[in-house]
């Protein structure tokens, strides 16, 4: 799938594509020097992190990928939507991208992704930006997600009505956004066949010790202080979805890491607080 006429505007970026398992993986790979890797969550993709690509990739190689089934990844059915499976599909880009240190910029499911993945890589990790995310076990969830869950139901709404993506263009955030943008935000999932994924991701959140991805959440978390390598923690505190709660946690699992809290922005720290959390990473990714 091509990146739409209308996101092209906002991230003038070119695409690339790799294979897995028969399915491609769309990634944008901008600048030159030390690598970092942005990771998005649901029901995002790489367009959530266009502002501050072009910021960094100034002076580091920037990669945004797509997970399977987001952005301008190809949104198959028969691949498994799982973070086990996310976690794979990271760890063979980053192999494949060859670099043998880099940092993460992580949002949303991309903390368990990007964690599920940097535990079992500590050695290459250089820094990591975390901004309104978790990696670890709780049963808090917003009414509005749970109903996303709900046997039938959730599948339904989410697929059909539409009813998780187009919530989140006026949800996540304090600010409104301009109607372009929520149409970028909308079109790579603007039928029911590329909603399986935003569905899965959905499905897939560990609640509990009965659900799949319950043991890979567990050994996720159970390894997080084992990271010893710089954090910067960046907060939107009227998030909806990820509250002070798990703000409070991360503080709690990295003391030593650099922090601030945005009271006022929300989910989408990124459209919130645009130009100061790109200034906040670019001078936490440039001290020695």
């Amino acid at each position: 799938m091509a990146i739409s006429a209308t996101a092209r505007e906002f991230m003038p970026f070119s695409s690339k594509f790799f294979d897995i398992n028969g399915h491609r993986m769309h990634y944008i790979d901008e600048g030159e020097g030390d690598v970092i890797f942005l990771v998005h969550g649901n029901p995002t993709w790489s367009f959530y992190y266009r502002n501050l690509i072009k910021d960094l990739s100034q002076n580091y190689r920037v990669i945004a990928i797509d997970h399977i089934g987001c952005g301008a990844s190809d949104k198959p059915h028969d691949h498994p939507y799982t973070l086990e499976q996310r976690i794979k599909d990271f760890t063979a880009l980053v192999n494949f991208i060859g670099s043998e240190k880099y940092s993460l910029v992580v949002h949303d499911w991309g903390g368990a992704i990007g964690f599920g993945h940097a535990v079992e890589n500590a050695y290459r990790i250089n820094k990591i930006v975390i901004t309104n995310t978790a990696a670890f076990r709780s049963d808090r969830i917003p009414f509005t997600i749970n109903l996303c869950r709900l046997k039938f139901f959730g599948p339904f709404i989410v697929k059909y009505l539409n009813a998780f993506c187009f919530p989140a263009t006026f949800m996540t955030t304090t600010r409104k956004l301009p109607s372009k943008i929520k149409k970028a935000y909308l079109e790579p999932y603007n039928s029911i066949k590329k909603r399986r994924a935003i569905s899965e991701f959905v499905l897939d959140i560990p609640l509990g010790p009965g659900h799949p991805s319950f043991v890979k959440i567990t050994q996720i978390e159970n390894k997080l202080k084992q990271l010893q390598c710089p954090k910067l923690i960046l907060w939107g505190g009227r998030d909806f979805c990820f509250n002070d709660s798990f703000y409070e946690k991360w503080r709690e699992i990295y003391p030593n890491a650099k922090y601030k809290y945005y009271k006022n922005a929300g989910h989408y720290l990124l459209e919130d607080e645009t130009e100061d959390a790109s200034y906040q990473i670019s001078q936490f990714l440039g001290e020695c």
